[in-house]
Parts: C-alpha cells; structure tokens; sequence
C-alpha cells in the first residue's frame, strides 16, 4: 500500500532538502519526495496531511536508559518507547546500565525481544566495555557485535584504568565497534554533585571541577589517537571539553561527540532552590560552558545532541540535593528544547538542528537511520515547529516524570512519528489530518 504525506516542509539534512512537497512510502520504505501535487494519490492510497507541519526523519537518540531489566518502577522498554515515539524518536540506543548489566549474549537478546514484542520504536543494544561494568576484565566484544549491539559502554562507570581503555579500543577497533567512554575522572570528582564555582560555593554544594571530566576526554583522546579506533565523548558539558574535542579533530583523530538539551538551556544558576531535578551527571555548567556547547554545535565540533534519558521515581529525586539519583527525563522534551535554545533564536537552522538529531547520531552508530532517501526505512517525524506549548509532565508517556522543564514556555509539538510506515505516536489534535 503507498501512502503520502501531504503538503508538508520536507526537510532531509541528508540531502539537504527543504522544500514544501509530498512524502511518498510503501512498504515501510521510502518511495520519493515530489514537488506538492505533482503526484495525485490513488483511490486506495493513505493520505496524511502535514499541511502547515514539518516532515522529517525520525530522530535518532544515541544515548538513552530504558532501565529494563532491574529498575522497571522507573521505566521499561515499553514505557520508554512509547516516550520516545512522543518526542518524535524512531531509533533509540540504549545504555547497559540494567540489572543485571547487558555485558553478554542472553541480555542482548532479551532486550532485543523485549523490544521487538512491547517496543513502538527501534531499539538499538549498547553493551558493557567491560564484565558487570567493574573495569576489570573486557566483555567478549565479538560476539555482542554479532548480536547486535551498536556500540560499548561502562556508562556511568568510567573505565579508570588506562591499559584497559587501550585494550578496550584496540579491541572494539579490531571490529569497527564505537567505544563510548564515561568522560568523568571519579577521584577528581569525588563527592561533587554540582559544578564547582561560585553558585555552587554559594549554595555549599561540593562541586565537580570541569578538570575532572577534562582529564578524562584528554586521555580517551591520546589513545583513540594511538589506536586508530573510534572513541566517542558523551554528554560533554564543559568549554574545556569542547576546545579538547575540537583540536583532536583538527588532527584528524577519530573521535565524535556529544551533548545534552538540559547543557543547552540552563546554566548553574538553576541550582537555586535546589531542585534535585537539575542534578545531573555530568553537572550543569555556568554561561561559558552553555556558550562553547552552542558554538560547538555550530562548528561541528560537538556532531550530536542526545537526551541522556535517565527516568528516576519521585522518591529517588524528592530528597537531600547531595543524595538524590541525577538524572532527567529528556525523551519527550528534548525536540522542543533543541528548537526554543537553537533554532528560534538562529544559532542553528531547523536543517542543521535536524542533523545534529537524526543523520549524525545514526552515522555514529553506524545503523541505517536519519535520512529520507529512497529506499531508506519510512521512519519520519511530523511535527509543528512553530507551534508554542506548555511541557506539561500529567501528558509525558514516561513512566516518570522527573525533569525541570514542567510548565516552560516551548516551542514545538510532535504531531506524529511513523516507524517502518507504520503511525506509532498522533496527538490528538492531529488525529484527523493522520486518517487510519
């Protein structure tokens, strides 16, 4: 069956394409875009109707906890991909941070079946650099590739051990496998659950000194640069970080990067109050930081923006500061916060934003994703990018709700997701214009 979706701003940061036209899928793929009614739909065609709405592939979020298996009060895979559905998500990578942790073949497995029974979305295994993410022994790499995993990482855990993380890069290289580092020296940081500067001192929270997440990137740089194999930066939050990244690319060395909606829009001042809903880790930097973030986006230097979706229970973050779980819901937010910070306020375009969550990202991860070519998976977001909306958490499709953003002032609202051609997300108001 063909189906078209219709009079929308089809924008493919593949291609460069930002036109009005008309999508045309079949089968769960890509047919073409044509110029707006050069085509007219048969008697037995669907037709969704994105007049006035933007058309693009879905977006591609590297870095998620879906914290199934261990922590299902939390989320789970269901839970969390209907979460990313809503925020117009189409492929999601999810961390190893479960319990048990995925450090073997029967945990990729089940995730992948979970996925595959109860998920609305893609669903993309990232597995542990090393066994039940100790940083002592290497997990059989190999074989968690041919299950498919897309890449490894201890997450939350760095691997300390430098003679380890070389093993680990020489290994994962020897298998084209993207080696993704927790970028935080955990001596350094020690106690530290905000930024270390004057809000910080201020408000008598031990702080994180950007040279313990620095130190780290430096290093994972220096061996990456050695081994010949891909290391990629998450979360990155620093200016320090940002000039290491963008002088090891100038280099030619090969390393990819990322950061978070919540580094874009808030700096350390929203300590204040001590809303433990602004605890992150890595903690969220003063002005300069947010102002190298952007300017890193811009040049290239940062290639992806991903959530870190880290859904926490209320009695997890409804206590001390220093004792609260860190963590932000960010799959059903980051879409409008990616265009309120960026696109509104022409620090990016609406294409260049797009790239940063859809082509980059899966080019990363290397999974065929984030474009709109012909014969590509018919995986598209439409959505509004005008539209002004109020992020309200009674609405989030998550099964928590931990996030600082509830009650902004947003632009944006996701109108559909499509996976494979199939309609997995329709808000309401749009019911009628995506006709079943």
């Amino acid at each position: 069956m063909k189906q078209v979706i219709k009079g929308g701003r089809i924008l493919d940061p593949a291609s460069g394409h930002d036109a009005a036209g008309d999508l045309w899928l079949q089968d769960g793929k890509i047919l073409e875009f044509t110029k707006p009614g050069a085509k007219r739909p048969g008697q037995n065609d669907r037709v969704l109707d994105a007049a006035g709405l933007a058309v693009a592939p879905g977006l591609v979020d590297m870095h998620v906890h879906l914290r199934e298996p261990g922590a299902e009060y939390k989320e789970t895979i269901a839970s969390g991909t209907r979460a990313a559905a809503a925020g117009g998500f189409t492929s999601v990578a999810c961390m190893p941070n479960t319990t048990p942790p995925i450090d073997n073949l029967a945990m990729v497995e089940l995730i992948l079946s979970k996925a595959k029974s109860q998920g609305v979305v893609n669903v993309y295994p990232i597995a542990c650099i090393t066994q039940g993410r100790e940083g002592r022994q290497l997990t059989e790499m190999g074989e968690l590739k041919a299950a498919g995993v897309v890449a490894v990482s201890d997450d939350g855990d760095p691997v300390s051990s430098p003679i380890l993380m070389r093993s680990a890069l020489q290994y994962a290289g020897m298998l084209d496998l993207l080696v993704i580092n927790h970028a935080e020296d955990k001596v350094l940081s020690g106690k530290g659950v905000a930024h270390s500067g004057f809000m910080a001192m201020k408000l008598g929270l031990a702080g994180v000194p950007p040279s313990a997440l620095e130190i780290m990137i430096a290093r994972d740089v220096i061996l990456a640069a050695e081994t010949g194999s891909r290391a990629h930066i998450p979360h990155v939050s620093t200016a320090g970080g940002v000039n290491i990244i963008r002088q090891a690319k100038a280099r030619g060395i090969p390393v990819t990067a990322e950061t978070a909606p919540h580094y874009l829009v808030l700096t350390d001042d929203c300590l204040q109050g001590y809303d433990t809903n602004v605890r992150v880790s890595p903690p969220i930097g003063d002005t300069a930081d947010q102002a190298a973030l952007i300017e890193g986006l811009q040049d290239g230097t940062l290639d992806a923006i991903a959530t870190d979706h880290a859904p926490h229970s209320r009695r997890e973050k409804e206590m001390e500061f220093a004792l609260a779980a860190p963590g932000i819901c960010g799959l059903e937010t980051a879409l409008s916060l990616v265009l309120t910070a960026l696109v509104e306020s022409k620090k990016l375009s609406l294409l260049e934003a797009l790239r940063r969550l859809t082509l980059n990202p899966a080019q990363i991860l290397k999974i065929p994703k984030g474009t709109l070519a012909p014969g590509a998976d018919a995986d598209v977001v439409i959505f509004d990018p005008n539209a002004d909306r109020t992020v309200q958490t009674s609405e989030f499709r998550s099964q928590s709700d931990n996030t600082p953003f509830a009650g902004w002032q947003v632009k944006g609202q996701v109108a559909a997701t499509l996976v494979a051609g199939k309609v997995v997300h329709v808000l309401d108001p749009y019911q009628e214009k995506i006709n079943e």
